[in-house]
């Protein structure tokens, strides 16, 4: 069956990272295991800091308290540092999208990519195409889960390459909104000042492909080794590679 043309033209393109520009398996079997491995540490060296302090603050708030104190007093738990780290635990154990661990997440990726104990993985045809849509006009951004501060650290500090981020002009976190949520996607296009219509937005996830398609924007799957199966049941259009991208909607 022959692919319909997009439906209009595209000016932005707007995009996940893990299962879309880097492998689930990077971040699952390296970035995860580094927080745990360095939570403990990292926390007893860095809990006064400003933004660990932030970070542990929203944590509580996302467990549904109004203070990290208050928190501590409802567990009878004396010891803040140890509520924090079971939390962190299980929250990841359960993959959750939470803001306060994301910012924390993120915070302890920093130091492992200032130290070069960690460099991003990115699939080989990712960044020759972003920059492809760059040299013809279009606007790329990303959307991810991770903070915005761990998604710059991840495009800054590539394999083999280095700094990428001059390749995005913007991105986007939880703050903005969950990602399967349609009123998220809303929003971007508002802060992106364009119609919703003219964003592309590539995922592997199909729950949000179809929250970004019920706010107008164009969408696309993404089919990468390591992700989950495609749905049997499907009338998105899925693409092996951003050269596939390149071809339908830029071209």
């Amino acid at each position: 069956m022959a692919i319909p043309d997009p439906p209009q033209p595209i000016q932005c393109i707007l995009l996940d990272i893990e299962g879309t520009t880097s492998s689930i398996s990077f971040v699952h079997d390296v970035m995860f295991p580094f927080v745990l491995e360095h939570l403990d540490a990292y926390l007893v060296e860095n809990f006064s800091d400003t933004q660990t302090k932030a970070a542990c603050e929203q944590i509580a708030v996302d467990a549904g308290y109004p203070s990290l104190e208050k928190w501590a007093e409802n567990e009878n738990q004396t010891d803040v540092l140890e509520l924090i780290k079971a939390k962190v635990r299980e929250l990841m154990q359960q993959d959750a999208k939470t803001t306060g661990l994301k910012a924390l997440q993120g915070l302890i990726w920093d130091s492992g990519f200032r130290s070069g104990q960690l460099k991003s993985h990115v699939f080989p045809d990712v960044l020759p195409a972003i920059q492809s849509w760059r040299d013809s006009g279009i606007d790329v951004r990303i959307y991810s889960s991770g903070s915005v501060a761990a998604q710059k650290l991840f495009f800054g500090h590539v394999d083999k390459i280095g700094d990428c981020l001059q390749l995005f002009s913007g991105h986007y976190d939880t703050q903005i909104g969950g990602k399967k949520e349609s009123q998220s996607y809303h929003r971007i296009a508002q802060d992106w000042g364009v119609a919703p219509g003219q964003i592309l937005f590539v995922s592997d996830v199909p729950e949000e492909l179809a929250a970004a398609a019920s706010a107008g924007l164009q969408v696309c799957g993404s089919r990468r080794p390591g992700n989950a199966s495609t749905p049997a049941e499907s009338d998105l259009i899925w693409i092996d590679s951003f050269d596939q991208i390149t071809q339908r909607y830029t071209a």
